[in-house]
């Protein structure tokens, strides 16, 4: 902490962010004036690297844009490809992908719940000091994490960075067989998410209201994972009817522009501050929750996900990933129950002159790419837009609208070590992958 006449605080070291970035606060009297999360890493070139290359290549390498949800990449890459060349993969293989998907959204929101959000609501510093009055709780989450990269490992070929993905599918599809194991360590993991609903729903979250509007994925008759029409649910009509936009359109809508305190582009969507993520997706798609992740969401007091509750305390936010952890165990286990191996691994995707867009849920939001081809599948342009990017304004609201109401609050002054725990609580409500790695916050009170 350094006081040279304008109040300054700093905090060098935290590693419950996935990236790194800064953040810097303002305040006037009792005022917050200015709150700007600062992402100041390099730029990572991932769209030039595309250009160029073969159009067989876009899921591997963007694969490597994130080591936490690589699949969400895959995905994504996979579908814009196949609009651009006229192919349509369903039937089982589409199912497989979905399996894949379910096993990443259970490693990556398990890794968020108990490796770094769950300290913050029970006083600890990190998920070491909560292991040690806690541990059947931290290996309950990990139990939960080792069951999501059983997934990945079995469909991709490893957990992190899968290798097993093509466009059209798969290069090696499993057997029967080879998928029975995971349905009897899902069933164990049922058990554990389950649990962890309940463990969460019990932590004490301050009072707060996000009024955003909600950006996600919807594909009537089943929570949006791996396909969907984008919807926008105003800020002004929660609880009523979103409405859609066509993904042709994504880039009619969604604004992307350079702001000086960040190499992230921040986005709008037709020019206000939108959230994308669990937030948006369970208020959206909360009516196709499986029954039992309904029931559970009803125990934690989130309301009847059927008749349009929503939760728009972005403090909870840890609860509604915990619920999404049951959506996708008991997701992955219809599929493997149900599973018939295809006649083929993979569909042929011959490449063709086109404009070909895909998007699809990652774990922290929604996940657009556009690729444009010409006749032989050479990439010519490549655009993605990842949902930490498409978060960034919003957080920083959130983070503005938690240090005024602690300012506003009466009693004690809040003095600057509270107020940095504060701002690091609000933004790791939305788990942001800043840049797919963890290493730290630097965090600038600057009072006047």
């Amino acid at each position: 902490m350094n006081h040279r006449g304008t109040r300054v605080l700093r905090l060098d070291a935290l590693a419950r962010v996935e990236g790194e970035a800064a953040l810097h606060l303002r305040v006037e009297g009792d005022t917050v004036v200015e709150t700007r999360l600062r992402i100041y890493e390099p730029p990572r070139f991932f769209e030039a690297f595309l250009t160029g290359r073969g159009h067989t290549e876009p899921p591997d390498i963007t694969a490597r844009i994130c080591g936490i949800c690589p699949v969400a990449y895959q995905m994504s890459a996979c579908q814009a490809i196949e609009n651009a060349s006229g192919v349509t993969v369903d039937g089982p293989l589409a199912e497989l992908r979905r399996l894949l998907y379910c096993g990443e959204w259970i490693e990556s929101h398990t890794l968020h719940i108990y490796l770094l959000h769950a300290p913050d609501f029970l006083g600890r510093a990190d998920v070491v000091e909560l292991a040690r009055d806690q541990r059947a709780a931290v290996e309950r989450g990990l139990r939960l994490k080792q069951a999501g990269n059983a997934i990945v490992q079995q469909l991709g070929g490893r957990p992190i960075h899968p290798v097993n993905v093509r466009i059209g599918g798969f290069y090696r599809t499993p057997s029967p067989d080879e998928l029975r194991p995971l349905a009897e360590r899902l069933r164990q993991a049922r058990d554990d998410a389950l649990e962890t609903v309940r463990w969460v729903a019990a932590f004490d979250f301050p009072d707060a209201v996000c009024d955003h509007d909600l950006f996600a994925l919807r594909h009537p008759g089943r929570y949006a994972v791996d396909i969907g029409t984008p919807v926008v649910m105003a800020a002004a009509d929660h609880g009523r009817a979103p409405h859609p936009i066509p993904l042709t359109d994504f880039e009619q809508h969604v604004r992307e522009e350079q702001v000086p305190h960040s190499t992230a582009l921040t986005a709008t969507l037709d020019g206000r501050r939108y959230l994308t993520g669990p937030l948006a997706r369970y208020a959206i798609n909360g009516q196709w929750l499986h029954p039992v992740a309904a029931e559970v969401a009803g125990e934690a007091g989130l309301g009847d996900p059927a008749t349009g509750a929503i939760c728009d305390n972005p403090f909870r936010s840890i609860v509604v990933r915990a619920i999404e952890v049951v959506q996708a165990v008991e997701e992955a286990l219809r599929i493997i129950d149900g599973y018939e191996p295809p006649p083929r691994p993979a569909v042929d995707v011959p490449p063709r002159r086109g404009v070909g867009v895909g998007a699809t849920e990652a774990p922290r939001g929604l996940l657009y790419h556009r690729y444009a081809l010409t006749e032989d599948g050479t990439l010519t342009e490549a655009r993605i837009v990842p949902p930490t990017a498409q978060n960034q304004t919003a957080i920083e609201e959130d983070v503005r609208r938690a240090v005024q109401a602690r300012l506003d609050r009466p009693g004690p002054a809040a003095d600057d070590e509270e107020l940095t725990r504060l701002c690091e609580r609000a933004i790791r409500n939305h788990d942001p992958c800043i840049s797919c790695s963890a290493h730290f916050l630097d965090v600038t009170v600057e009072r006047s």
